[in-house]
């Protein structure tokens, strides 16, 4: 009996024999997905992935010493208990199911909170993003950043607040 799968066309339910990924119906999708799965794997090449470790996870000191950190025992058992007492919902929008924890300072900006669960929020992918977003214009982190002599906000809520006014500027500009 040959192997099959599902259709990849969203809501087809038609079963294709491999290694095709749509059925006779959806079959003018199967070149573009093709295409979009050799771009996919040209990108993410194992040339890649050695550059962007070097780049950003290793470029120095600080930050491989950040890396190492979130692979640790120590970092798994922290990042367990925030979930659980946030029971996976968001702090910032009230998703449920989200599952990143993030540092509300940045470890960037101070070291010394690095395992403190105080300065540990549940947040989901998108207010994740924003934050990090928000992070680089107000303390100056990321990659070519220069950190910023600012106030330390470690209330989740008034963070909540300036993410929306961030997203609304950005929502104008678009």
């Amino acid at each position: 009996m040959p192997r099959v799968r599902r259709c990849r066309y969203p809501g087809c339910h038609a079963m294709v024999k491999l290694p095709d990924h749509y059925c006779r119906e959806h079959y003018e999708h199967e070149a573009e997905y093709l295409a979009k799965r050799q771009r996919w794997a040209r990108s993410h090449s194992k040339s890649y992935q050695r550059k962007y470790n070097t780049q950003a996870r290793r470029r120095d000191d600080t930050k491989s010493a950040q890396y190492h950190f979130y692979r640790t025992k120590h970092w798994q058992s922290l990042r367990h208990e925030v979930l659980d007492r946030d029971h996976y919902i968001c702090q910032y929008c009230g998703r449920p199911n989200s599952k990143t924890v993030d540092h509300i300072v940045p470890i960037e900006y101070d070291q010394s909170l690095i395992s403190d669960d105080n300065n540990l929020a549940t947040t989901c992918r998108a207010c994740h993003r924003v934050k990090t977003d928000w992070e680089q214009d107000y303390y100056g982190t990321g990659q070519h950043g220069k950190l910023k002599a600012v106030e330390e906000i470690r209330d989740v809520d008034k963070i909540k607040y300036m993410l929306l006014d961030s997203r609304e500027r950005r929502s104008q500009r678009f």
